[in-house]
């Protein structure tokens, strides 16, 4: 084994010893070090983290992600520069002079900052770099490991401080200062478990104002011994001559870029357990930060080493969070994005962001396409990010897509981010547990599931208009089509047998009907023509959608329920939610009157319009706003309540000011049993033929390019059916008239006549509909949920029922049902 280590003595001076540690490119090299200097490593010389020899639960139960815990450090990084110039500027961060908020320290700290601009976002990002560092070159078939350095030139400590901030665990050091994301000083320990096997960690640092020496340490796991008294093992750090060791700097090289280093801190993880599959960081790392840092207060500089990728032309990059980095490739990979804005009295206010990807992206087809999205932006799972102060503190997986939002055609491609900060304290200190990447799974926890659910589903919110058109691409009736093969199917099955028993407890049979109602004039309206929209970058124009006299109330809104109020503008969609001059909808109470039982009709005091009523405000989509607003108990019927609504322009605010009247609770409404007649045929999914190219004159037939655009999935020769669900519903069953099992199965006639041509289309179509459909309702009634090992990963994911009967299909299920029975019987149900 190559030696790369100087030659070393039992008596290394505390800055030799520093520098053969910094240079140790593995968890190996420390340990080589370990066994030229045992004397200086021996066991007299390690203290137990925080002073407590029970700490390894503490420790070990922190971030069960690599990456998550791997932030921490980014985010610890991010506090100690905010902290830094906030001495600087002559303020103790934790008085009460000192910013209460991290957005606050950064409008005074940094307040002409512009790192929407490369030039300047890569100089400051240079102030907080992580760094790779290990053997090389590598390769997939070498198993060189990477270790990890994370540089900040931030506020520093001195040696005698690194035991009560460092190297503690629950002391609270930053409880007190309102501004940084750390509180207990655990979140960074929680790296410690993935640095190898040893789990060796370098601390080094100097205080900012550059007094003092420059202090370091090693973490490890101690090697648990016959001797020790304690059960469980612990974590410890090196002392020599009973102290943190030392030594005075002017400025060291450390590998920074463009820098070297003089004050703050810098810290490296040796052999760092990153997941399956992770490479360079140019490319997998940044993308993960980029996710775990949603909207990160400060950019951040990635580094790999030629010596790693020496052909490699990339190997330092800054970047800026996920929503910098959506925002700068939106006309490239997004097919639409909004927000809307919800305050409630139980939880206060967040905001929630909504990012539609397209299906196809450049020349890619909709399979590459998909794999290209989920690698950018999914890199880690997570389809809904909850965030407080642009980190994220824990997420759910595309399952609250498809079962929650029921918007299985959406599945691969919306992200949405919860932005938690300004919730209530007490509401959010129950959704995240101390860890700060998974939520908790409590009360509070499943409420804001349950109303981000009602919310986002909405029939008439945005992300139900965006799947409704994108299903237009199919959007044909072939009602005739199954009506007809299922009433030959049923025809002579009894009304009381099993199936159809199993059927009608999931679709909701009704056999008696005999055909579809048609319109009362037997025609369809014809859609008007849309006129085009052209945004204006600030607004021009802001009007509320009603006839307003400023005295009569412009709607009605029931005590229990809510009421939506349009306005038009002329503003771009993006307004509310892009990072260069955002704009701003911003809600008050000017007056009310109360109800004339109680006595009086003149305005009464202003409120908090959130004192009121429980608001959601929506971004602007093609010239339309919206507000919904919902009393709360403290209003009354009869009430009256005045509001003014204003849009922020750097012109001047645009502002409507208007009544709104309180009016009774509404009744639930009587459910009315249909008519025999009213009834959808059987209420079964549709049978739909899909082909490459459907023929012109063919109104009930659809294309490949339709189906995958409707259903999100690709399409092909190999592909024999897509299913369409809404949720757990089946609507639709698309059967490719085209694929290769068809035309398979008729090459067994040497010369098919016509009459042998229709047999073999109908015994396929008809085995694929019936198969898929009692595949489906048993799979569902069974309550079974079905997983997929993650490729190129060590987890599962949860696969939605549609996605499986599609890749059941495809691999050879349709050619054994086809070539190998089971279909006699069904063929007689059916007839010639």
């Amino acid at each position: 084994m190559q030696n790369l280590f100087t030659e070393t003595s039992q008596s290394l001076s505390n800055k030799e010893l520093f520098l053969e540690l910094f240079k140790a490119k593995d968890e190996e090299d420390v340990l080589i070090l370990f066994e030229k200097s045992a004397t200086i490593f021996a066991d007299k010389n390690w203290k137990p983290l925080d002073n407590n020899p029970s700490n390894y639960g503490i420790v070990k139960n922190q971030q069960s992600n690599p990456i998550a815990a791997l932030i921490e450090k980014v985010t610890n990084s991010i506090d100690a520069l905010l902290t830094k110039k906030c001495y600087e500027a002559g303020i103790d961060p934790k008085s009460a002079k000192a910013p209460r908020s991290m957005n606050e320290a950064i409008e005074e700290f940094y307040s002409n900052h512009n790192w929407d601009l490369r030039e300047f976002r890569r100089k400051q990002a240079e102030e907080i770099q992580v760094i790779a560092d290990g053997k090389g070159p590598r390769s997939s078939r070498s198993n060189n490991g990477t270790s990890v350095i994370v540089y900040d030139n931030g506020e520093g400590q001195h040696p005698e401080d690194f035991e009560r901030t460092f190297l503690s665990l629950v002391r609270g050091n930053k409880n007190d200062v309102h501004f940084v994301q750390g509180k207990y000083n655990m979140g960074g320990s929680g790296s410690i478990v993935f640095c190898g096997k040893k789990r060796f960690q370098l601390i080094a640092s100097k205080k900012h104002d550059g007094t003092g020496d420059f202090g370091f340490t090693l973490i490890r796991e101690h090697p648990k011994r016959e001797t020790d008294h304690a059960k469980e093992t612990w974590y410890e750090y090196l002392l020599v001559n009973g102290k943190i060791p030392s030594f005075s700097i002017e400025k060291l090289n450390l590998g920074l870029e463009n820098r070297k280093f003089k004050t703050g801190t810098i810290i490296k993880m040796y052999s760092y357990q990153f997941p399956k599959g992770y490479s360079g960081f140019a490319q997998d790392l940044n993308q993960s930060i980029n996710e775990f840092l949603f909207n990160p207060a400060l950019p951040i500089l990635t580094k790999d080493t030629a010596e790693r990728y020496p052909n490699n032309k990339v190997l330092v990059n800054d970047l800026y969070g996920l929503k910098r980095r959506l925002s700068s490739e939106e006309n490239e990979y997004l097919d639409d994005s909004f927000s809307e804005v919800y305050e409630d009295e139980q939880f206060g206010k967040m905001k929630v962001s909504c990012f539609v990807f397209k299906t196809k992206v450049k020349d890619y087809d909709l399979k590459r396409t998909k794999q290209i999205i989920q690698d950018r932006y999914f890199k880690n799972s997570m389809a809904v990010l909850f965030s407080l102060n642009g980190q994220v503190h824990g997420h759910y997986t595309s399952e609250f897509i498809t079962r929650s939002l029921k918007q299985n055609l959406l599945k691969n491609h919306l992200l949405i981010h919860v932005d938690c900060t300004d919730l209530k304290y007490n509401f959010r200190k129950e959704l995240f547990m101390a860890s700060r990447d998974r939520l908790k799974d409590g009360d509070e926890t499943q409420f804001l599931r349950s109303y981000l659910s009602t919310q986002l589903s909405k029939k008439d919110g945005r992300l139900a208009d965006i799947e409704k058109r994108r299903k237009q691409a199919v959007d044909i009736d072939t009602s005739s089509n199954t009506g007809d093969l299922l009433k030959n199917f049923t025809k002579n099955m009894p009304l009381d047998s099993d199936l159809l028993k199993l059927l009608n407890q999931t679709f909701k049979l009704d056999i008696k009907s005999k055909e579809k109602k048609k319109p009362l004039n037997g025609k369809s309206h014809p859609k008007p023509e849309e006129i085009p929209f052209k945004p204006e970058r600030f607004p021009t124009m802001f009007k509320l959608n009603a006839n307003n006299d400023s005295t009569t109330p412009v709607t009605k809104i029931p005590l229990n329920g809510e009421k939506t109020i349009k306005f038009s503008t002329d503003v771009e969609n993006e307004y509310f939610d892009r990072n260069d001059e955002p704009g701003d909808l911003k809600i008050s109470v000017l007056g009310t009157r109360n109800n004339e039982t109680e006595g009086g009709n003149a305005p009464g005091e202003p409120k908090a319009p959130t004192d009121l009523f429980n608001i959601v405000k929506s971004s602007p989509n093609k010239g339309t706003i919206k507000i919904s607003l919902n009393p709360k108990d403290t209003l009354q019927v009869g009430d009256a309540v005045q509001v003014k609504v204003d849009l922020t322009a750097p012109g001047g605010d645009f502002s409507e000011i208007f009544w709104v009247k309180i009016s009774e609770k509404e009744q639930p409404k009587e459910k009315i049993e249909k008519k025999e007649d009213d009834s959808e045929n059987l209420g079964l999914p549709q049978l739909v033929f899909m082909y490459e190219q459907p023929n012109e004159e063919d109104n009930k037939a659809a294309s490949w390019d339709g189906v995958e655009e409707a259903t999100g999935l690709n399409v092909d020769y190999k592909t024999v059916m897509i299913p369409e669900a809404e949720g757990d519903t089946l609507k639709r069953i698309f059967v490719n008239m085209d694929s290769t099992v068809l035309k398979t199965f008729k090459s067994k006639y040497k010369n098919p006549n016509q009459e042998q041509l229709e047999l073999s289309n109908r015994k396929y179509y008809t085995s694929v509909y019936f198969h898929s459909l009692f595949l489906y309702t048993i799979t569902k009634n069974r309550g079974y949920q079905i997983s997929q090992k993650i490729e190129g990963k060590d987890g599962f994911e949860e696969v939605d029922l549609g996605q499986y009967l599609k890749d059941l299909f495809d691999h050879y299920y349709s050619t054994f049902i086809l070539n190998f029975g089971g279909m006699e019987e069904m063929m007689q149900g059916i007839g010639d």
